[in-house]
């Protein structure tokens, strides 16, 4: 948990260098436009196929009967696709960032905490766009998978950052060392400290739910996840690992 809480303290004091808040806005930028326009173009759509599923549903079938649930159906639908807009933006400035903006990001963070780390470039961009959409793949199968449980009081607060984790982890892990880490290296790590991994992802996932301070999470994720898996990489080397 020291090495967490380390790699957090770090990753804010990183956010502070110009570099870095300019990193947190083009992202975030391009990912809202890309939604906006989308949701501009296909929202009325979307909102009545949902609309139709719902009043047509045997939920929906039932409660006709008793409620005007036409009215009810087309607000819950509005509000669904409100809710929807931030994860998805979220998860798009998460996959920019991961891909495009990380090389930059590990190479300040290197240069200033990390100088003497060796490079033995394991992984390659190639290799990030693939972790990128297989992070992405696995996230959206978990989240249709667990779809009935969102509608459980118990698991609609806990499964949205247990998801968040799991995709922030994944995305993040194999950038954040894949210029100072070997393939061998990378394996190891991700082996060895898979718990603490993603334990650093839900603490990232629940600093997500403060307000503004969430529409900057990828970066801040991304910043912890160098500083955590560099820190890792240069305790195995020294233990001979």
């Amino acid at each position: 948990m020291t090495e967490i809480t380390r790699a957090l303290a770090r990753a804010f004091a990183s956010l502070a260098h110009p570099r870095m808040l300019a990193l947190m806005i083009w992202p975030l930028a391009i990912a809202l436009v890309l939604w906006t326009v989308l949701a501009i173009i296909f929202g009325a759509q979307t909102v009545a196929w949902l609309q139709g599923y719902l009043t047509t549903s045997a939920v929906g079938v039932w409660a006709s009967h008793w409620f005007p649930f036409g009215v009810i159906a087309a607000v819950l639908s509005w509000v669904a696709l409100f809710v929807l807009f931030v994860p998805l933006v979220l998860v798009t400035a998460t996959l920019i960032i991961g891909v495009f903006s990380m090389p930059a990001m590990v190479k300040h963070v290197a240069a200033a905490d990390y100088p003497s780390l060796e490079r033995r470039q394991g992984g390659t961009f190639a290799g990030s766009v693939w972790n990128a959409l297989a992070a992405l793949a696995v996230f959206l199968v978990l989240s249709l998978l667990s779809l009935p449980l969102w509608f459980v009081p118990l698991f609609w607060p806990i499964l949205p950052v247990l998801l968040f984790a799991y995709l922030n982890q994944r995305v993040f892990r194999y950038d954040a060392v894949a210029e100072h880490a070997s393939r061998e290296e990378m394996r190891e790590l991700f082996r060895r400290y898979a718990k603490e991994l993603y334990l650093l992802g839900i603490i990232l996932s629940l600093i997500a739910h403060i307000p503004l301070v969430g529409f900057f999470i990828p970066v801040i994720a991304g910043l912890a996840f160098i500083h955590y898996g560099l820190d890792r990489l240069g305790e195995l080397r020294r233990a001979g690992v």
